[in-house]
């Protein structure tokens, strides 16, 4: 699923007025809208009557369509509106606590626009298959790291960038290792967020903030070509940090 969608905003109408981004918001949540229509119809067109369930594949053509970002921030708003309804009890606590991992905003009469309209346990197929979708791509995320985030000093660590910081015709484990070489953001206490560190997987040198990134990886999930790259940056640091040798002994 190599695309790039349209932006989502992911603030709320009243935030946009202050940040003068009603246009994006607008923009926004009209696709927003057309996303959740495309759930409900794709629900419609899968929906097997015999067994009450969806066909595979139903999940996929509204990903093809709109993207994962979307789809979820979609299906969280619509977990969250149904979580106020009377049958919010036939919803799992396990699938609203997938919702919760995606934030989306208190907006009033928007929220209730793209919530998907449809059966509860459609609803949880549907969301199960786009999971089932994500998790077959691969990708490095919280659960592949180490320690606490928000204590850990990132500086000489090799890093998880959020999917959600990258386009996701970018989503690909080569772009999401970082190696972080300076930066006020690589303390975790420092007032600056700045992160200067070089991707793993082709050498690029740039600036991120330190909440684009999920936390340290935990080593047992480094790939062997991460672990080439690293080892081909770190040589020359080494080099210079022992200096030159004279007579068998490091000059100091």
């Amino acid at each position: 699923m190599a695309a790039d969608f349209p932006y989502l905003y992911p603030y709320s109408r009243a935030d946009a007025r202050r940040l003068r981004q009603t246009q994006m918001h607008e923009d926004s949540f009209r696709v927003n809208v057309d996303c959740a229509r495309a759930i409900e119809q794709a629900v419609r067109d899968h929906f097997n009557a015999a067994d009450e369930s969806l066909a595979e594949g139903c999940a996929q053509s509204v990903l093809e369509q709109f993207g994962f970002k979307r789809v979820n921030f979609v299906l969280a708003n619509s977990l969250q509106e149904f979580r106020e309804s009377a049958c919010k009890h036939l919803v799992s606590d396990e699938t609203y606590r997938w919702g919760r991992k995606t934030f989306v905003p208190q907006d009033g009469q928007y929220n209730r626009c793209y919530a998907v309209d449809t059966a509860a346990g459609l609803l949880e197929s549907f969301i199960g298959q786009a999971r089932d979708a994500y998790q077959a791509l691969g990708l490095f995320g919280l659960e592949h790291c180490a320690g606490n985030p928000l204590e850990q000093d990132y500086k000489g660590k090799v890093l998880v960038m959020r999917p959600d910081t990258l386009r996701e015709s970018c989503w690909d484990t080569r772009n999401m290792l970082w190696l972080a070489e300076g930066g006020f953001g690589c303390s975790p206490h420092a007032r600056g967020q700045a992160v200067y560190a070089t991707c793993l997987g082709d050498g690029e040198k740039t600036r991120w903030n330190r909440s684009d990134f999920a936390g340290v990886l935990d080593e047992k999930y480094l790939p062997d070509w991460a672990r080439e790259k690293l080892e081909e940056l770190r040589t020359p640091q080494q080099e210079q940090d022992t200096g030159p040798a004279m007579g068998g002994m490091t000059m100091e």
